[in-house]
């Protein structure tokens, strides 16, 4: 069974970004199973407007899980869901 994605919308010198990056590392680090791809949303104009004012989102396997941080708790229950 393929590992869940955690994707990561971040944007450069972003000091939330970087904390939510260490935590879900620190996660990872800890046990959880999740593949995690960072995506910087100046790349792309699209992403930019849409995530702007909300950075650093978390999606799992496409379900936004949290915004402006993470959201350990609700990532650690959507990860429980899939595992099932």
């Amino acid at each position: 069974m393929p590992s869940p994605l955690v994707k990561l919308y971040t944007r450069p010198d972003c000091h939330l970004c970087e904390q939510a990056r260490a935590e879900l590392e620190a996660m990872r680090v800890a046990g959880q199973r999740f593949a995690l791809e960072e995506i910087d949303i100046e790349s792309d104009d699209g992403l930019l407007s849409r995530y702007l004012e909300r950075i650093p989102v978390v999606e799992l396997d496409g379900v936004e899980v949290s915004e402006l941080g993470l959201d350990r708790d609700a990532l650690r229950a959507r990860l429980g869901t899939l595992s099932r």
